[in-house]
């Protein structure tokens, strides 16, 4: 096995806007470790660091048990921590900890990979990893959006949106700014580097649009014509692309547009953009009364032009097994087992490429199902079936990894190790439960990366 080179370039129930909370310390969002679920592991002593080269990038897989942390070049285990329940996965943006999604809220698992600046040059450090112990208390904990340096959690309960620096993750006297949207949904929140936050509006019954605020909490923009409000990520210039079920909004030098669907029912839940790149990677579904909706198009959404365009693949998908490479490839894993590349520029398939076998798409999206994560120029593959991972060159097509696993793999996350955590990602922020017409706990079919038993849709 080797390691390919790294190429990463609100709160008053009558107010119609959110309220803007000041900033805090986080013993109002963080438990201390004694205070954590007895449901998770109790946090551990902080071990020895031991200087590394370059960075060294870590992979997180969920299992019936737990989660288990990886070497993502070697694919060694590195440490296996016990969780009750489904859990879900969310790098935290500091490019070291994941967040992960369990009882109690969002509990820090330090991946044990990390960059220390120092003038004009970083020094690399490992350690074991571990839980830290600190818990972002949430009833219902949804989305975790990464973005310029800031983290934003978002919890479906409450409608409580908690933003902070990502650098301050364990920091016990992190300033957090604090949101409230009016009624409770199953919502997204991303903050903008000047502060601006765009915010998804909606209710127990619906979601209907966005609401864009300046930094003082100040409403500067508003669209309600996006049903069942679902995904969001940032693409190049700071573009907000946020899905609907019959296209998507997209937010833009201060205005929102909406870009519509070729089908009356075109549903784009997931997203996927790279700062780099003006053109977002969406799944597509076209059959509002499928239970499972075999689609085999993609969709590209240009942001400068507002074009949408779908792409036919060679098989069908489902939304976890979507991604994008490094020079702004869209991947998706298929149905017939391989990852096919797409040139998000002129929306064709380039190439496939072979990595596991056949598989079907589960009408309970929380069975283990393949799942694509891509980081630094490989596409990762979780195969549920053998109970294997797979490392994936995008570039060249060659599968460069492999590694039988001694669990079940369901969710599939990293870290790059490297403080830049943001510009290393491919920007994935698509967060699906599985459903256009969600009853209160109507998972619609098989989406949602935020949701499950402790989370709804």
């Amino acid at each position: 096995m080797h390691r390919p080179p790294l190429r990463r370039p609100l709160a008053l129930a009558a107010a119609l806007s959110l309220a803007l909370v000041a900033g805090c310390s986080s013993a109002d969002t963080a438990a201390a470790p004694e205070e954590a679920p007895e449901q998770t592991p109790t946090a551990t002593s902080t071990p020895e660091p031991t200087e590394a080269a370059a960075s060294q990038p870590r992979l997180a897989i969920t299992h019936s048990g737990g989660v288990q942390v990886l070497d993502a070049t070697s694919l060694e285990v590195l440490g296996d921590f016990p969780f009750d329940g489904f859990t879900r996965l969310n790098p935290a943006g500091d490019g070291r900890h994941l967040l992960v999604t369990a009882a109690g809220g969002f509990h820090s698992l330090d991946a044990g990979a990390w960059e220390q600046a120092h003038g004009d040059h970083s020094h690399y450090y490992t350690s074991e990893p571990r839980v830290t112990g600190t818990v972002f208390e949430a009833e219902e904990a949804g989305h975790v959006v990464t973005h310029a340096g800031r983290t934003v959690l978002f919890d479906d309960a409450t409608g409580q949106v908690v933003a902070f620096d990502s650098a301050d993750l364990e920091d016990p006297d992190r300033e957090t700014r604090e949101l409230t949207t009016p009624s409770a949904h199953h919502g997204l929140a991303v903050e903008l580097s000047d502060g601006r936050m765009v915010v998804s509006e909606g209710d127990e019954e619906s979601r209907t649009g966005i609401r864009v605020l300046d930094a003082e909490g100040n409403e500067i923009a508003a669209n309600d014509q996006c049903p069942d409000v679902h995904g969001e990520t940032v693409a190049a210039d700071e573009v907000v692309v946020v899905g609907c079920t019959d296209g998507v909004l997209v937010y833009r030098d201060g205005e929102i547009t909406k870009v519509q669907s070729p089908d009356e029912y075109g549903r784009i839940g997931n997203q996927w953009g790279t700062e780099d790149s003006p053109i977002v990677l969406g799944d597509y579904k076209s059959d509002p009364d499928a239970e499972i909706d075999l689609t085999t198009r993609v969709s590209l959404i240009d942001t400068t032009t507002g074009q949408l365009r779908l792409v036919d693949l060679p098989s069908s998908y489902w939304y976890r097994s979507l991604g994008r490479g490094e020079d702004g490839e869209g991947v998706v894993l298929g149905t017939d087992g391989q990852l096919h590349v797409i040139d998000t520029v002129a929306g064709t398939v380039t190439r496939s490429i072979p990595v596991m076998s056949e598989w079907e798409v589960e009408e309970d999206w929380q069975t283990p199902q393949p799942q694509v994560f891509t980081m630094e120029g490989t596409a990762y593959v979780s195969d549920p079936v053998d109970d294997k991972v797979h490392a994936v060159d995008i570039e060249t097509g060659e599968v460069w990894a492999s590694a039988d696993l001694s669990v079940t793999p369901n969710e599939l996350k990293g870290v790059t190790g490297s403080a830049d955590e943001n510009a290393a990602h491919d920007g994935e922020h698509g967060h699906d439960h599985a459903g256009e017409d969600h009853d209160d706990h109507a998972h619609e079919g098989e989406e949602h990366d935020h949701e499950g038993e402790q989370q709804r849709s």
